[in-house]
């Protein structure tokens, strides 16, 4: 592990210590001590983006707070690495505790709830320089009995860290991190064959443990082994957007790995025209769509056994013309 990634991680135990004792009243200013001036942070839609730890907090995290006092930060996955000489960290966990007030129209439970997060770090000069924040708001909505949408064909469950809990890394072997890394590559060379040879030709049983989890985002939902995860998404993606298209370029913000664990962020990492009988509800509108999709897998005996996803699906209703967040006004009547 380089010096940079481990300067990294220490700094970004305080970052994860500040969010899970979390203070409103002191969360502008520790944001303020963490993050450059300029930090640069995107966060789901309707959020978006926002520049400097003042917007992250009034943007982002006050209105949270504002729902869920109790707001409580819980990290199952913490790695580090380099993607061109830049020093990143990723993270996956959820965020807890009981749902108060409005947030986002999202009408309160006055229960616990849980949403999941993955999120990315670029750390330069130690400070937090550029934040890529994607929650799973739709999660949210269905603990809510707000979801305005198709349901899912997964399963949408509260879902859990790694079963080895094993995911704080604070060091790892550098063999095992280019194992690791080599598997992923390996798996995403081959779903890139499906134009050339369809489903068999992308060898998910060669790459794929027999009991694998695929943690979806909310309104795709969860499945279980490779079977699972082929009727209950691929099939229906791949039906629906034949055409989709991703490669490395200036978009994908960062790919590594770190011991078992690999991770990969791309805000958008994919586009895709949506054709046939259209996905998750979507009608068939032959608009190219982006999509903005954040991994975490874990490597187990030289298979993917844990892969846990998210995807801005609010992001992708809205470049369709579909305000899902509307939708919900009018279904829980918020909207006079």
């Amino acid at each position: 592990m380089s010096e940079s990634v481990a300067a990294a991680k220490t700094l970004f135990k305080r970052f994860r210590t500040m969010l899970y004792d979390c203070d409103a009243s002191l969360l502008r200013e520790q944001l303020a001590s963490l993050c450059g001036a300029g930090c640069a942070a995107r966060l789901a839609h309707p959020i978006g983006d926002l520049q400097g730890p003042g917007s992250l907090f009034e943007q982002g995290y006050a209105p949270l707070l504002t729902a869920i006092p109790d707001l409580e930060r819980r990290d199952y996955v913490v790695v580090g690495g380099l993607q061109d000489d830049e020093t990143w960290i990723g993270s996956g966990g959820y965020y807890t505790g009981v749902f108060e007030r409005p947030w986002l129209d999202i009408p309160p439970t006055g229960h616990l709830v849980t949403m999941r997060y993955i999120e990315f770090f670029r750390i330069e000069g130690n400070q937090i320089v550029e934040m890529k924040l994607l929650w799973d708001i739709p999660a949210l909505m269905m603990q809510a009995g707000a979801w305005p949408m198709a349901p899912s064909l997964g399963v949408d469950m509260h879902v859990p860290g790694p079963a080895t809990q094993d995911g704080i890394v604070d060091g790892a072997d550098d063999a095992q991190t280019a194992e690791s890394f080599a598997l992923v590559q390996a798996m995403v060379d081959g779903l890139s064959r499906f134009a050339e040879g369809g489903a068999d030709a992308m060898q998910l049983d060669k790459y794929w443990h027999p009991k694998m989890n695929w943690y979806g985002p909310a309104g795709i939902g969860s499945n279980r082994r490779i079977s699972g995860f082929r009727q209950w998404h691929q099939i229906p993606f791949l039906k629906a957007m034949p055409n989709r298209t991703g490669g490395k370029d200036n978009s994908w913000d960062c790919y590594f790995a770190d011991g078992d664990y690999v991770v990969f962020c791309g805000w958008p990492a994919m586009k895709a025209t949506v054709t046939g009988d259209g996905w998750m509800g979507i009608s068939p509108a032959g608009q190219e769509l982006l999509f903005s999709s954040l991994d975490i897998w874990r490597c187990e005996n030289g298979m993917l056994r844990e892969n846990w996803v998210l995807i801005d699906l609010l992001d992708v209703w809205n470049q369709l013309g579909v305000d899902v967040l509307e939708r919900m006004r009018e279904k829980t009547g918020a909207t006079k």
